[in-house]
Order: structure tokens, then C-alpha cells, then sequence
């Protein structure tokens, strides 16, 4: 894979990432211009709930009409550096339907390890589609692994930072 640009996010930032819809929009811009490149998939299949939103956005600007949804989730609350399960919770996995030979986009607002993303990935894979693409929004390089790069595993990534980000759609965000 090869990388995909990116834009730091106020690297050194000293708290908590509060990010805008205008932040949001460039992020979801930048995204749609990457998948694009590589060709605009049949489906796309948003992470419950965070990955939802920019799911969306990007079925919007691709033109997508079938828009999917599968609920994944490692964090244990939503508080600011929530615990994290070991093992991704899959819930409703039925909510995928039929994606044998389609082109997916699997996409989530943040990847931190990226087990999520990837865990989440391969069990789509195994429902028969002819390719499975990933995008997120920013890639929490604190959490990722210190052995590898995030653009090895993840084929679209609209930012990189290194601290927690709180989107505007989240309760804890300061409005």
C-alpha cells in the first residue's frame, strides 16, 4: 500500500483534540480525494457509532448510495483515554447484508491501535467481497504500534496526531 497524504494535527498539542466541523469537512474532503484516486467503491460500511458520521459524509461526495453499518467497539465508555477490551465486541454482524464480489469502504473516525479497524476488516472479508478498502479520519499515532506505519495497514487516512481526539459529534466535547 502505498502512503496516502496526510496532515499532522497540531502535533504537540498538550490536551485533549477538540476538533470542528470545518475540521471535519477538510478531513472528510481530503478522505473522498484518496478512495477516489484508487477507484469509488459499491459500498460503504460505517463503524457504530464514530465512524458513522464521516461514512456519511463520504457516501456523499463519492456519489454511494449503499451506505452500511456494523456496530465494533473496544473502548468501555467514552470517557477521554476510556479502558480498551481486548478483543473488539462485534454486535449484529447480519447488519452487513450480502457483500459477495461488491468493492468495500470500511470507515471509522479514529484508529488508535487499529485492531478495531482491522479486526473489523478481515470479518468482512470473509463475507465474500471482491476488495475491502479502510479509511479514517485521524490515526492516533500515541496509541499505535511504535513498530509499524499506519499507512501499511490503513488505505486512507485524512490526518495523524499524537493525543486524544474528541470529535464535535461527542458528549464530552466543549462547545
Amino acid at each position: 500500500m502505498a502512503p496516502s497524504p496526510t496532515t499532522p494535527l497540531r502535533a504537540g498539542w498538550p490536551g485533549p483534540l477538540l476538533l470542528t466541523w470545518d475540521d471535519l469537512t477538510t478531513a472528510t474532503a481530503a478522505l473522498a480525494h484518496q478512495v477516489a484516486a484508487a477507484g469509488v467503491p459499491q459500498v460503504v460500511v460505517g463503524i457504530v457509532r464514530g465512524g458513522m458520521i464521516p461514512a456519511a459524509w463520504l457516501a456523499h461526495r463519492l456519489a454511494i448510495r449503499d451506505v452500511r453499518a456494523v456496530e465494533v467497539t473496544r473502548t468501555t465508555s467514552d470517557g477521554i483515554n476510556a479502558a480498551k477490551s481486548t478483543v473488539p465486541t462485534v454486535r449484529n454482524p447480519a447488519s452487513l447484508g450480502d457483500l459477495t464480489g461488491l468493492d468495500v469502504l470500511l470507515v471509522d473516525d479514529i484508529a488508535g491501535s487499529g485492531v478495531t479497524l482491522a479486526d473489523t476488516a478481515r470479518m468482512i472479508h470473509d463475507l465474500g467481497p471482491a476488495r475491502v478498502r479502510t479509511a479514517v479520519l485521524a490515526v492516533n499515532r500515541a496509541n499505535w504500534p511504535q513498530s509499524s506505519d499506519p499507512h501499511h495497514d490503513i488505505d486512507c487516512i485524512a490526518s495523524l496526531t499524537d493525543t486524544w481526539v474528541v470529535f464535535p459529534w461527542e458528549e464530552q466535547h466543549e462547545r
